[in-house]
């Protein structure tokens, strides 16, 4: 027996083949769907640069209610989703 080597019994390669190919088409859908849930923050300066303003015009909208900030200390971040329903 060689030193890597792996012995199946009771499991055809084409059986093996199809465990490992859903396998992994699990782990990529439960890694999608984490992705999906996690909410997604951007700095002032990221949210600027994505919508190509000036921050102070992010100030101005915030002051407005077109966006809505999360401050967490002297932070300031906007979540993806507020920006995309800022935009409809």
């Amino acid at each position: 027996m060689q030193k890597n080597q792996i012995l199946l019994n009771g499991i055809s390669a084409e059986e093996l083949k199809a465990d490992i190919i859903k396998g992994i088409k699990d782990l990529i859908e439960n890694h999608s769907k984490k992705e999906l849930q996690k909410p997604k923050y951007l700095t002032r300066k990221e949210t600027a640069k994505l919508l190509k303003v000036d921050i102070s015009t992010l100030h101005n909208w915030n002051k407005q209610g077109i966006l809505k900030p999360k401050q967490i200390g002297r932070r300031i971040f906007y979540s993806l989703e507020n920006i995309n329903e800022a935009m409809l």
